[in-house]
């Protein structure tokens, strides 16, 4: 199983939710996938793991947090890859239909809007499919 990892530390515990302050590894310039992902942009950035066992952990606690690269890959389709799709058959649909270069162009601008409107309502069913688990580090950062 090919997982993505991150270093951090936990920053706070609130309910069944951890958050976690990841930091950028050098791993991520070796990363199949470090242009398409947040973590990647910045040298640290809070994660938050939900579902887990929140009595194993502290505030402080250094750990790992991963996710399978079927996930990141099934997070970068959904972010680019359909968008992409969508963006290019409109333009040929519309350029088809009506022949205009401009129509086509802005047809295919358009149909992005219904798109990430319904991404951003779907986003709690997305973030199920999109998870990150977390495991303890035996040492701790300063």
């Amino acid at each position: 199983m090919n997982k993505i990892t991150h270093n951090g530390i936990i920053q706070s515990i609130e309910n069944d939710c951890i958050n976690v302050r990841i930091f950028q590894s050098a791993t991520c310039g070796s990363c199949k996938i470090a242009g398409h992902c947040n973590a990647s942009d910045q040298k640290e950035k809070i994660i938050s793991i939900e579902h887990c066992n929140i009595t194993d952990y502290r505030i402080g606690d250094s750990v790992i947090v991963y996710t399978e690269s079927s996930t990141a890959h099934r997070a970068t389709f959904i972010g680019y890859g359909i968008p992409f799709i969508l963006l290019v058959v409109t333009l040929f649909i519309i350029k088809a239909f009506t022949g205009s270069d401009v129509a086509a162009a802005l047809g295919s601008i358009a149909v992005l809007i219904p798109y990430y409107f319904a991404v951003f309502l779907l986003r709690a069913k997305i973030q199920n499919l999109v998870n990150f688990k977390i495991e303890k580090q035996n040492h701790h950062f300063s």
